[in-house]
């Protein structure tokens, strides 16, 4: 059983964010059950460092947001080994190795730079009416990441 295309979609910035844009690298990817599909998102000016904070951010349908990667490939408490997070340059990248069912969700990439985020959702699944996340759920994630 095949699985949709990846499509990916820029999200409209909330209200005290900057607009400025997160590019992702690929516009559409096919997946199934079991595959492997890596998520990239790139900068638009500037490296992705330590200090950008980057983070992934995850939103399965009927469901608020979940913070599954920061510092680009460190997984909070409770996250599956199958995610794994990379960068290099000005490039993110998340990759989902052994894709389960439930791994069908919105991705989102978010980089800091200085007060500012950049995000950026990939929306995975056909025929998924899916809702964006509210501006004040995403913050309220952010808000929740981890300090390390």
């Amino acid at each position: 059983m095949a699985w949709a295309p990846l499509l990916l979609t820029l999200v409209t910035y909330c209200s005290g964010f900057s607009s400025q844009e997160l590019q992702s690298l690929k516009t559409s990817q096919l997946m199934s059950p079991g595959g492997t599909v890596t998520l990239s998102c790139s900068l638009s000016s500037g490296a992705i460092t330590d200090g950008n904070y980057s983070l992934w951010v995850q939103q399965r349908l009927g469901n608020v947001p979940r913070l599954i990667m920061y510092h680009t490939s460190t997984r909070p408490s409770g996250i599956p080994a199958h995610f794994t997070g990379s960068r290099s340059g000005n490039t993110m990248s998340l990759t989902i190795t052994g894709a389960l069912v439930e791994d069908d969700a919105d991705y989102y990439c978010t980089v800091r730079t200085g007060s500012a985020h950049h995000r950026e959702t990939v929306r995975w699944g056909i025929d998924t009416k899916t809702s964006l996340p509210t501006c004040a759920l995403l913050e309220a994630v952010l808000a929740a990441e981890p300090r390390v």
